[in-house]
Formats: structure tokens, sequence, C-alpha cells
């Protein structure tokens, strides 16, 4: 009787221990060798566990949730398998050291795979044209608005899944996220409602209202910043080259472009080929270029304008996103440019389409 009651007793204490998420799967590749489990926290990787295989390259992961969670598999630096899992699920995943995995045991696993599938086959066809055509921006626009409108669609087709949520924080490069419109934060606010009736107190739906509520101030700003008759422009003052402080009022010029950008590869390669030909054919007839790098790194931001000989009113801004006229401006994505004409701001947006800037400047700089 007292051997029974001791096995009862362990039998209660390993049932209070079990942890309420299972996973269960197989690495065809890596016997007996070390996986982590990373779960992301809105915006970095928190390590969860480290576990070995065996030597036929399975394993066993448990973890309590108490909401939905984003958990990833790593094999070294690679990652192998992304998990989208809920409280009291039971996943089995199968996979290799090159991240070609399946799940089983779970709609949001492969709602997750297929959201990640979309996003890769949308970056390689821009690095296709990229590689390929002599020029490429229209046929990137194209592709980019091709993808935009086929994510929307699967957001509101999808808004009870937080399979979606990746979606809105997706990147088509280091500075311009694919929902850059101040206007997405209508979108955004839409889907943590819906989301809200899921699991209300999550993180990321608190992540996505925080994000919408910045878009929407953008919104405000940028319908302020149209009603020229009122509003006409706000002053940036802001340190040069030589470490002098230069204000956009102070800028001589009939139109006046204030362009937000940031050192990185991407954009320097923009500067040169399509910003600097404008200014070449411009700036003799009235144009004048007043840049703000939003670069943290001062001497990164100094090296690129030495290298690049960008001959227009370059400033920089070392507060970066957290730049106050980041907000006045309603800057949501990088490149972004204003148009000032007549001391008011013109409300066009030319970085989008090239072809529609150099019209608007010939039209007005004869």
């Amino acid at each position: 009787m007292k051997s029974f009651r001791l096995l009862l007793l362990a039998a209660l204490v390993l049932a209070s221990c079990a942890k309420n998420t299972q996973i269960t799967g197989i690495v065809k590749d890596a016997p007996e060798s070390n996986l982590t489990f990373q779960m992301l926290d809105v915006n970095r990787f928190q390590l969860l566990d480290t576990v070995k295989t065996g030597a036929d390259g399975s394993f066993k992961y448990a973890l309590d949730l108490e909401e939905p969670a984003f958990v990833y598999l790593f094999h070294g630096d690679r990652q192998i398998a992304s998990l989208l899992l809920q409280k009291g699920d039971k996943v089995k995943v199968e996979t290799d050291t090159l991240g070609a995995y399946r799940t089983e045991g779970s709609e949001d696993c492969l709602r997750l795979q297929k959201v990640e599938n979309s996003y890769n086959a949308f970056l390689r066809d821009l690095g296709t044209i990229l590689a390929t055509e002599q020029n490429p921006d229209p046929a990137i626009s194209r592709r980019y608005v091709e993808y935009y409108r086929d994510r929307v669609s699967y957001i509101m087709q999808n808004s009870k899944s937080f399979a979606v949520v990746p979606v809105f924080f997706q990147q088509v490069n280091e500075t311009l996220p694919v929902f850059s419109n101040a206007t997405d934060g209508f979108i955004m606010n839409s889907i943590a409602d819906s989301l809200s009736t899921v699991c209300p107190d999550s993180r990321w739906i608190k992540a996505l209202r925080k994000e919408a509520d910045r878009r929407m101030e953008a919104v405000k700003m940028d319908a302020k910043l149209k009603d020229a008759q009122e509003v006409g422009y706000i002053d940036i003052d802001l340190p040069g080259m030589e470490g002098k402080n230069i204000k956009l009022s102070e800028v001589e010029s009939k139109v006046t472009m204030v362009y937000f950008w940031a050192s990185t590869a991407e954009q320097k390669m923009f500067n040169i080929s399509s910003l600097l030909p404008i200014y070449e054919e411009f700036h003799p007839k009235g144009l004048e270029i007043y840049a703000i790098a939003l670069d943290a790194d001062k001497s990164s931001w100094a090296a690129a304008i030495k290298n690049q000989k960008l001959p227009w009113v370059n400033v920089c801004d070392i507060r970066g996103v957290s730049s106050p006229y980041v907000q006045s401006y309603g800057v949501t994505s990088l490149p972004m440019l204003w148009i000032i004409r007549d001391g008011e701001i013109d409300p066009v947006s030319g970085l989008g389409n090239i072809d529609a800037l150099k019209a608007y400047l010939r039209k007005n700089l004869r």
C-alpha cells in the first residue's frame, strides 16, 4: 500500500510539472546535435532552451504557453523551423539543417510557413529583377504593388489568426517596410480588433496597436502638411558636414526637395542611380535638395557624402527614427521626400515613381 501511495504521489508530481504545449520532431542530418529554441518577443529573440537530438536526429521539447507564441528552431546560427504555437498544441516537426521543414498538428504553423514562403519568393523576385533588368524600377514597383495587395487580401481572409502579425512587419529592405503607408494603421487596428476576440491580452495585439497609433498620428500630420494654405512647412535645423547647423528655411531655390534617407547600401545606390541625375538636370533650373540622413552613426553618413560626392545640402540627425522631424513630416519609410514650392508644401510624392517626379520638375522648373 505504501509503495502504491508513493507511485501515485510521483504521478501527481509529474502531472503537475507537465508543460501544456509539446513539440516532437526529427532533424534528418543532425544526429546527436544541439538545437536551440528561441521565442520572438516582439522585436528580439529570447532563448528558451537547448536540446540535444538522439542518434536518429529526433528531439522532444515542451513549454508552457498562455498566449500565442512565435517559436523558432535553430541549428547553430541557421533557423530551421518556424512555429506559431497555441496553448495545448502538440506539433510534429520534420526538418533538415538547411531549413526545409514541414509540420503536423497545427493549422497556425502551416499558415506561418506559407507566410514565410510567400515573403521569401517576393524577395527572390526582387533580387532577380535587380540582377537582370537594365531599368529595374518599374518592374520592382509592379512586383511590390502586387505583393502588397496580395498580403492585404491574405490578412483580411485570416484576420483571426496570429499568422498575419509577421506580415505587418516584413521589410522590402533594411529601411522600407512592405506596409509602408501611414494609412496602413487603419488595417492594423482592424486586425488588432479581430485578434482581440481570440486572445485579448496578447503582446502582439499591443504591438500592433502601438504601431497603428504611430501610423494614425502620421496620417494626422500628413493631413496638416497637405493643407498648405494654413500650415506652410515645418522648419528643420540640423548640422551639416562642417558641424554648422543649416536651416531648411535658409535654402534659396524655386523648388526644394526635402529628402529623408539613411546611408544604407540600397539608398546610397538610389542617390547615384536616380537622385544625382535629377539634381544635375534640374539644379541649374532652380532645384535644391535638402537631404536629412537619419543615421545614428555620423561617420558613416559623412563617408557616404564624401565618397559619393553628393552636391546638395546634406544634414544629419543622429536621433534616427526618434527624430521629431520624422513625426512632423510623417516619415513612415525611407527614402521619403516632400516638395516645397513657393514657400509651401506641395503635396506630391515622387520616390515611388521617378518618371512622375521628373515630369513634375519639368512642369514647375522652366
